[in-house]
């Protein structure tokens, strides 16, 4: 049974300043819910959920507090079109510390707005084996409930970080830049990378001027047929399978 107070309160974590005052926020769905669960450092603080989904993972849920809910219930404080057997309270994660780049590939994302490419880029670094994504502050909101739910999971192993971008980017000195652009550097002739910023611009403008002044390298994928262009989660895992 769920109270009304914990049914607004839930209700409340679907906007953005909730969720920063709380430290929190929801994630639904078994396959998500099961990875937070399992993943290491990564705080599950209450899971709402159907019957038969509690009965199923009594293991998983040994040491969290968890409640049994009806369908409607799930309806009411679900944000998915179509509310899937279980939601999760998580604990946000530690976004601070240094951002270090010697000896890795770190992704930089310039102005990713739409929730469901953020969370997919964020799912393809995962799949690459990047660790880090650095973003600028005005990309979406990384516990915007269309980014939890397009990462599937990934979010609990990808560090996530807000910075002002060029300040952030001028400071990498040592490093090499790689800005992906409409005509670049064939990445298909290139060789692989162990160490470098892959920078990917906005949905529809993307990389800016500023930005690309940084760049060490202009990359670039190469087109055989017609599209004026491709989506930018789906370039990005085009230009990190062939660089990594």
């Amino acid at each position: 049974m769920l109270s009304k107070s914990k049914l607004k309160y839930i209700q409340t974590l679907g906007q953005k300043k909730f969720r920063q005052l709380e430290g929190s926020f929801i994630a639904e769905g078994p396959k998500i819910v099961s990875e937070l669960l399992m993943a290491e450092g990564t705080v599950v603080k209450e899971v709402f959920a159907l019957k038969e989904w509690i009965n199923e993972n009594k293991r998983l849920i040994a040491k969290v507090p968890c409640t049994e809910i009806t369908v409607p219930e799930l309806e009411k404080i679900s944000q998915l079109s179509t509310p899937n057997r279980v939601l999760a309270i998580v604990q946000q994660f530690d976004a601070g510390g240094e951002i270090m780049t010697k000896g890795k590939i770190t992704l930089a994302l310039e102005s990713i707005q739409d929730p469901g490419n953020f969370g997919t880029i964020i799912r393809i670094a995962d799949w690459f084996g990047v660790q880090q994504i650095v973003c600028s502050e005005d990309s979406a909101d990384l516990y915007n409930p269309k980014v939890v739910q397009a990462t599937m999971g990934s979010i609990a192993r990808i560090k996530v970080y807000y910075t002002n971008l060029h300040e952030w980017l001028a400071s990498q000195k040592n490093i090499r830049i790689c800005a992906t652009v409409l005509k670049g550097q064939d990445i298909t002739a290139m060789e692989k990378l162990n160490e470098a910023i892959i920078l990917v611009g906005n949905e529809s403008k993307g990389i800016s001027p500023e930005l690309l002044k940084l760049a060490s390298k202009k990359i670039t994928i190469p087109k055989k047929g017609k599209a004026e262009s491709l989506n930018v989660a789906v370039a990005t895992g085009i230009v990190l399978s062939h660089l990594i």
